[in-house]
């Protein structure tokens, strides 16, 4: 799987890798371990590669002002490419299905939408008010704002191509959301830490697209403010 799509390799890779990957992903990982500037990167990379295409980059904007995203090295921060990454601010999960709900009355569609931290946004004790205090309020209307964000995705790439990436925080060992996330997308990245301090990022899906015997891990780190690839190396399959 495209593990490369979320850093900065090149222009001339940046399409292939973007290309290569699913077209729903959602990338796990613990608290502070550069999801935000994994997916921002992946978003500079698919405007990047396509020259005429928009990128959507939903988030939270206090978080987002708070912990802003770490570029890689090489990339000018004034670069016209970050024009076309459109961001949108959101506060729950009803401004995202608002969003995707009217996806199909815009007139131009992105090459790729990309939710920051998508869990945040459902609020525990108000999913279960709207659920009439059902105790899996909030698993419920996260499936409900999958399976919109699935449609639009769908309907997208029957008009074109278009991405959609969530990024997903857990505390603890074990990423609880996961059999929520499995039944609308088909690719997971999982990110865990290492004893150096680095990051090990990695495709833990079973989306049936890859037979291979051996999957390509990425080591990175943030350092100095940015987001440094380390190496990418193959690992046999489990």
């Amino acid at each position: 799987m495209a593990t490369e799509a979320f850093f900065w390799r090149g222009r001339r890779q940046a399409r292939e890798e973007v290309e290569r990957l699913s077209n729903l992903v959602v990338v796990s990982g613990p608290p502070s371990c550069g999801k935000t500037s994994l997916l921002f990167q992946f978003a500079f990379n698919v405007a990047l590669a396509f020259a005429d295409a928009n990128v959507i980059f939903i988030c939270n904007r206090h978080k987002l002002d708070s912990k802003p995203p770490f570029l890689s090295q090489g990339i000018e921060a004034s670069s016209d490419v970050f024009r076309r990454i459109q961001m949108k601010y959101v506060n729950d999960d009803e401004d995202i299905n608002k969003y995707f709900a009217a996806f199909h009355l815009f007139d131009k569609l992105p090459a790729a939408v990309v939710i920051d931290d998508f869990g945040d946004f459902f609020h525990h004790k108000m999913c279960q008010e709207r659920y009439n205090s059902n105790p899996r309020g909030r698993d419920l209307a996260m499936v409900r704002s999958l399976a919109l964000c699935h449609n639009a995705i769908a309907y997208a790439n029957q008009k074109g191509s278009c991405k959609l990436v969530l990024s997903d925080t857990y505390h603890g060992d074990s990423p609880k959301l996961h059999f929520i996330y499995k039944k609308w997308i088909p690719t997971i990245f999982t990110i865990k830490g290492d004893e150096s301090g680095s990051f090990v990022l990695k495709d833990k899906s079973n989306s049936g697209t890859n037979h291979s015997d051996s999957t390509k891990v990425a080591k990175y780190s943030i350092a100095l403010q940015y987001l440094l690839l380390e190496r990418i190396v193959e690992v046999e399959a489990q």
